[in-house]
């Protein structure tokens, strides 16, 4: 039995953290789904970057775009609506399933938008209608000015994907955002069932401490920090106020870890799957990462509830003067600026191609 197909029996979701129109178009997708229990897709601004400049696959849709006006980030989601609404059908039958636990795509609004409240609502609101997928989640970044729309948009009904979480502290404050908005909904007797997760990342937690800790503590610090989160998530699930919710027929939030590609050389390439096994969880994985646990890996032990030995090694990186907190701060900082830059070079990429294909084709 595969890897994949044994971390899938154990209770954790696998999601593929990609999409592409080559993936779409040459059945790669449906096969990951059939072969490798994918069960799930995420996207990103980076992810369609590469996928649209790396690829002659789109230049027939911006063709047509050009032709009826489109230029930009118009034109960009009229791409990736394309794109996502064709895997949300092919996951439509795992949502069907699982009764909306699973089978669930993602989409994010623009990262410009990260610390503009008001404006990530309304894109929120227009992607997803948009789309018309019941198991599409938008993508909304757990900043400060994102949590306020993280919680009118549960309560308007817009299933979210909590992306930029890497503290156990950031995920329960998305958390609370969530709860907040399935309680107004209760409140108003509406349906509470409003589909969500919480992405923690993972693997830049070691980058950003490479070559600054000790040998002892190399490629542990994102590991014990998902422990730490994960304790806090049992513990949300078992408080009697997520139960009350769930009494009334709320959907449980589940933690996803992203950013699980092991970026460290000289580490294995499942460093993350293997020590992130969990039930009730996601794990959204880039190709590369996909084929090797389906190749090669191995799991360890589940993920312990009560956090391990996280708080022993958190309080090794303190005695090495690294300061988690502020880190987790400063990553989710850097990481809102990294989608930033990947959505500019995206609109660059945009830009040419549709400044080529203008001069081809004498639009």
């Amino acid at each position: 039995m595969k890897a994949t197909q044994t971390l899938h029996n154990l209770g954790q979701s696998i999601w593929l953290d990609n999409i592409t129109r080559d993936l779409l178009n040459g059945g790669t997708l449906e096969r990951y789904i059939a072969e490798l229990s994918v069960t799930g897709l995420t996207s990103n601004p980076t992810i369609f970057d590469h996928a649209i400049k790396n690829s002659a696959a789109y230049d027939a849709a911006i063709r047509a775009g050009l032709e009826n006006g489109k230029s930009g980030e118009a034109l960009f989601f009229d791409l990736a609506l394309e794109d996502i609404t064709r895997a949300a059908a092919l996951f439509r039958p795992v949502h069907d399933r699982t009764d909306g636990v699973d089978g669930w795509v993602s989409l994010e609004v623009s990262p410009l938008l990260a610390y503009d409240t008001v404006s990530t609502l309304a894109a929120a609101r227009d992607l997803f209608a948009r789309a018309g997928q019941q198991n599409l989640f938008i993508k909304i970044p757990g900043t400060k000015e994102g949590l306020p729309a993280i919680e009118e948009a549960i309560f308007s009904g817009i299933p979210v994907n909590v992306t930029l979480l890497f503290s156990s502290e950031q995920y329960v404050a998305a958390a609370e955002a969530f709860m907040r908005g399935v309680e107004r909904r209760i409140e108003a007797g509406l349906d509470p069932s409003v589909g969500s997760v919480a992405s923690i990342f993972i693997s830049r937690w070691d980058a950003a401490v490479a070559g600054k800790a000790p040998q002892a503590l190399v490629n542990r610090l994102g590991i014990a920090v998902a422990q730490r989160a994960y304790k806090a998530y049992k513990e949300l699930l078992a408080s009697p106020r997520w139960q009350r919710a769930f009494n009334f027929g709320a959907r449980p939030q589940r933690l996803l870890w992203a950013s699980t590609g092991t970026k460290d050389p000289n580490a294995s390439d499942v460093l993350y799957i293997k020590a992130l096994a969990a039930p009730f969880t996601v794990n959204t994985m880039p190709e590369g990462t996909l084929k090797a646990l389906a190749d090669h890996g191995e799991l360890g032990a589940i993920l312990p509830a009560d956090g391990g030995d996280s708080e022993a090694v958190l309080a090794q990186f303190a005695g090495a003067r690294i300061d988690v907190a502020a880190l987790a701060a400063q990553l989710q900082d850097e990481g809102a600026k990294s989608f930033v830059k990947s959505w500019e070079e995206l609109m660059s990429v945009i830009a040419s191609k549709s400044a080529s294909l203008k001069q081809a084709t004498g639009l």
